[in-house]
């Protein structure tokens, strides 16, 4: 019996890849490759290149590998271009899901994690945000994670297909031992005060608003280390084979930090200042989202090792250095 990771060369799956290696699982590794690299997925899982979305290579892949698990982080999740970009995030978000759902109801696989994501809130009306809290996404990229929840939801209900959703807030930094880590130059606010930092962007940090209802003015977010989100999934499936029922749990720290207390972190780290500018806002962006993390740690046990926002940036500004040693294009 294997687990299945799809997106499994990018940021989230690389990192969920070491962690079920390291508990002495069995992985099979699946990726496009169209925005991760294969060198990001450790040896020790099988690695299959494809999109999720091909039903004959899901059959292929479940038959050949005895997957009875899987864990979906394929996808995309850049809400400003999916503003732009609508068609593309239903399609890669919302259909491809449907496919890979459907292929584990016909293989007879009976747990499944889905790495979803707290834009499914939209403009919260209390922060923190409960699990409780409406649906309702602003965004494509909000609106197609929110069909595929609903698609898990009823695919459950009609099959004998257990699940865990996962609505994680802004995850951030890197694989403490420098192992794996978040490659490209998407807008992630961590991702690109680190690059900056390091000088692999020669510009300076914008910031998207400054006269939010916050106390500084700038957006206020809850940024979880992606080693205690993979961890989080781990603990969700530990749970679902003990039997747990189906659930939709939120992935954060429970507390937020704005633009400027990450600029004043990055600043802690490097001993040096960060460039920064105050620019317009961007269309899709809640003043704050922060976790209501209450469910998690009760229902899984979660405790987080890396809830501190100097030791996220810094595992981030040190991945940063790492890109920039091996001198990778795709980086």
């Amino acid at each position: 019996m294997s687990v299945l990771v799809t997106g499994a060369a990018g940021y989230a799956g690389s990192h969920m890849l070491l962690a079920l290696l390291e508990a002495g699982e069995e992985a099979v590794a699946l990726d496009d490759l169209s925005t991760g690299a294969r060198w990001l997925a450790p040896a020790g899982a099988a690695f299959i290149e494809a999109d999720v979305g091909d039903a004959d290579v899901l059959r292929r892949v479940f038959a050949d590998y005895g997957v009875q698990e899987v864990i979906h982080f394929a996808g995309s999740i850049l809400i400003e271009e999916s503003i732009s970009q609508p068609l593309d995030y239903y399609h890669n978000n919302t259909a491809n899901t449907l496919t890979l759902i459907r292929a584990c109801v016909e293989a007879g696989v009976t747990r499944f994690i889905f790495s979803s994501t707290a834009s499914v809130y939209g403009m919260p009306e209390r922060v923190p945000v409960s699990e409780q809290a409406r649906i309702q996404p602003i965004t494509p990229y909000g609106a197609s994670m929110a069909m595929s929840e609903r698609i898990l939801e009823d695919a459950g209900k009609a099959h004998d297909l257990h699940f865990m959703t996962l609505r994680y807030f802004n995850v951030a930094g890197a694989d403490p031992k420098g192992r794996a880590g978040e490659i490209g130059r998407p807008r992630h606010l961590i991702k690109v005060a680190a690059q900056i930092a390091v000088g692999a962007r020669k510009e300076k940090l914008q910031i998207f608003g400054g006269d939010y209802p916050t106390p500084d003015g700038a957006a206020i977010r809850d940024y979880v280390h992606v080693t205690d989100l993979a961890q989080a999934h781990l603990q969700a499936l530990e749970r679902l084979r003990a039997g747990a029922a189906s659930t939709t749990l939120n992935c954060g720290y429970g507390r937020g930090y704005s633009v400027f207390e990450v600029i004043e972190a990055v600043e802690r780290v490097t001993g040096q200042p960060l460039p920064h500018e105050t620019v317009e806002r961007r269309a899709g962006d809640p003043p704050q989202l922060i976790a209501d993390n209450a469910a998690i740690r009760t229902t899984l046990g979660w405790r987080p090792h890396y809830d501190d926002i100097d030791f996220v940036v810094e595992t981030a500004i040190d991945w940063e250095r790492r890109l920039a040693s091996r001198g990778d294009a795709a980086c």
